[in-house]
């Protein structure tokens, strides 16, 4: 059976492709399983200095396989904990792994593809991309960090509209409010994307993974904890070879070969 989510190294750069187009990348338990799968891969690889999540076919992610979910019948409540036992890991994954994280938005992006989509440290998304939570139209509750990641992204207010109401939002008005980080020119998608992953792979990627930590934690710290957090991290990191990479190619107006120095 074809891989439901694809997994290649170029370059430094680990591709993780939703692979049900015929489906919308919608999710079931075995893309859910394979998605953990890779995503754990590309975060134990050393190689990998930057991972990119995107989807094949017309949609990026439309979210659960609601034809399966309403198969399942009396199971559904089963068939969903199954799911999100693998799917959950995922995005928690991606949230915490030490090493950027680009999402490529290319369609629609519904339900837990919100959440796939939202994840990325940078999300790029074309213009004719779109996003809409969906949940309440088919009767469940949010899942995929949706709860998590829109208040933090958007503010408290406009996530209970998009949550409550399931707006559509084009990507320009995702971008305006903070969902994604912007929109790439039309057709422009993946050379924008390989351009900054590859500008990611080059650069100082132990430092970026403890600036994400950073920022992921400061949100519920009180400035003297992050401050003290901040010292801390930045103490170690002056002791890594990474800094004096980066500081003596500095002195010496040359650009940094951080690879070498990981």
């Amino acid at each position: 059976m074809t891989d439901q989510v694809q997994y290649a190294h170029k370059g430094g750069v680990a591709y993780l492709t939703l692979n049900r187009p015929d489906a919308g990348n919608a999710i079931d338990v075995p893309m859910a399983r394979r998605l953990l799968e890779v995503v754990r891969m590309a975060e134990a690889d050393r190689a990998v200095r930057c991972v990119v999540l995107r989807g094949n076919g017309r949609m990026f992610c439309a979210g659960g396989d609601v034809k399966a979910l309403h198969g399942a019948g009396d199971a559904l409540p089963a068939l969903l904990q199954e799911i999100l036992a693998h799917l959950h890991p995922a995005i928690a994954c991606l949230a915490g792994m030490e090493k950027p994280v680009i999402t490529a938005i290319h369609g629609p992006a519904a339900g837990a593809g919100i959440g796939l989509a939202a994840v990325g440290d940078i999300a790029l998304a074309e213009p004719e991309a779109h996003f809409t939570t969906a949940y309440a139209r088919v009767g469940l509750t949010p899942d995929g960090g949706a709860t998590w990641l829109l208040p933090r992204l958007v503010g408290l207010r406009r996530a209970q509209e998009l949550t409550l109401t399931n707006r559509r939002v084009s990507a320009a008005e995702a971008a305006a409010m903070g969902l994604i980080t912007r929109v790439v020119p039309p057709g422009s998608l993946e050379t924008e994307v390989d351009a900054l992953a590859q500008e990611f792979a080059a650069s100082a990627v132990g430092a970026l993974g403890v600036a994400k930590r950073l920022l992921g934690t400061g949100t519920n710290a009180t400035l003297e904890r992050q401050l003290d957090a901040e010292c801390d991290h930045i103490v170690a990191q002056g002791g890594t070879m990474e800094s004096r990479t980066g500081l003596e190619a500095f002195a010496q107006r040359r650009k940094p070969d951080f690879q070498r120095s990981s």
